[in-house]
């Protein structure tokens, strides 16, 4: 048996009491009837706390749309942010005739999932075969699906990660050019996506340019906080680099706004949020070019460092490659700024957003 096979039935012993209570708890779930969307998240959004991630789309879903629990006609889930024993929850709805929508974000691929890729595609694989429409996050998210979860028939469409562009906006006040304030923001799930943008701070303030640099977000790999402090002390950048581990969402435009540009070298990444909430507040993007992030920027807003693209593999710039996109978006940081905000208004619009979903959903009910 694979281990994360002989992993998956420890847990699924030691899961079972709260399963069982789970289940009894959703046993008063019911068909909201009539043809306008009443949406379920399956619990994801009930402990509010430091949402992130995934989960951070359906906020504005729960805000664009009524939702209950308890009585709904249609159940939304992020592939990402998935509610808890979700296979169980989605054979309940489908035996209650209650519309099942899929948002399809990034898969297990070797690169960074190893021999555990299947312990992440197998039950996306089949809670996507489930849902009556998918919503893949980016051409690369539907790429990557059709590769690693195999070809779906099911009706889909494309729709980038959306942003509120009235939350997320610039300062009212430019800040000072400088020091030059850099954000690496998000899950820091693997420690080269930061030690490379700690490199870039060294490269920079090496070639005369005054920075600092703000690490927001939870550092999620093994040991992550001894091993990221330890680098910072021994590069000797102690006093011009922030630790921000944990974050309100509401919390987040007032941390976009105090910085100048966000560096995201994350490989492969499907559609990061933090790049369109980014740009909406007018911070221009420092990254890789792979993964979803091509589809998000275009050359005005951003500097994307070529990489080689492999799933084999992973290909984070270099702290040097970082440094001189950095500098190139600083050379003009003004036009970058209000390019970036342009961009946003002109693709991560919420409410364009939340529009096709009122129409997906419409369909969907309509079918009955």
């Amino acid at each position: 048996m694979m281990p994360w096979k002989l992993s998956k039935a420890l847990r699924g012993v030691l899961d079972a009491p709260r399963r069982h209570h789970t289940k009894a708890a959703r046993e008063s779930i019911s068909l909201c009837r009539g043809k306008e969307p009443v949406l379920g998240f399956g619990g994801v959004l009930d402990h509010e706390g430091l949402i992130h991630g995934g989960a951070v789309k359906l906020l504005g879903l729960r805000e664009g749309f009524p939702h209950d629990e308890t009585c709904f006609n249609v159940l939304y889930a992020v592939s990402s942010a998935q509610p808890a024993f979700a296979e169980d929850l989605v054979r309940l709805c489908r035996a209650r005739d209650i519309r099942f929508v899929w948002n399809q974000n990034g898969v297990g691929y070797p690169a960074w999932a190893g021999k555990d890729a299947e312990k992440h595609n197998e039950p996306m694989r089949r809670s996507r075969s489930h849902a009556d429409f998918v919503i893949y996050q980016s051409d690369f998210c539907r790429e990557s699906a059709e590769r690693f979860l195999g070809p779906s028939a099911t009706a889909s469409e494309v729709l980038l990660n959306p942003v509120d562009l009235g939350k997320f906006s610039p300062a009212e006040q430019p800040l000072p050019h400088r020091p030059l304030r850099l954000l690496a923001m998000g899950t820091q799930n693997y420690a080269e996506r930061v030690f490379s943008v700690l490199e870039c701070v060294r490269e920079l303030r090496t070639d005369g340019i005054d920075c600092t640099l703000t690490i927001a977000g939870p550092l999620i790999w093994k040991d992550a906080d001894r091993q990221l402090r330890q680098r910072i002390s021994s590069m000797g950048l102690t006093s011009v680099i922030g630790i921000r581990p944990a974050f309100r969402q509401d919390e987040a435009p007032s941390i976009y706004r105090s910085h100048h540009i966000l560096v995201h070298p994350k490989y492969m990444d499907p559609c990061p949020t933090v790049v369109a909430e980014a740009l909406a507040c007018g911070l221009p993007v420092v990254g890789s070019r792979s993964g979803g992030v091509p589809e998000m920027v275009d050359g005005q807003c951003a500097e994307l460092v070529d990489v080689p693209l492999s799933w084999d593999r992973m290909h984070t710039p270099t702290g040097r490659q970082l440094a001189d996109a950095v500098a190139t978006v600083a050379g003009d940081l003004e036009r970058f700024s209000e390019a970036a905000r342009r961009r946003a208004e002109q693709v991560f619009d919420a409410h364009v957003w939340c529009g096709r979903h009122a129409r997906i959903f419409r369909e969907l009910l309509s079918t009955r």
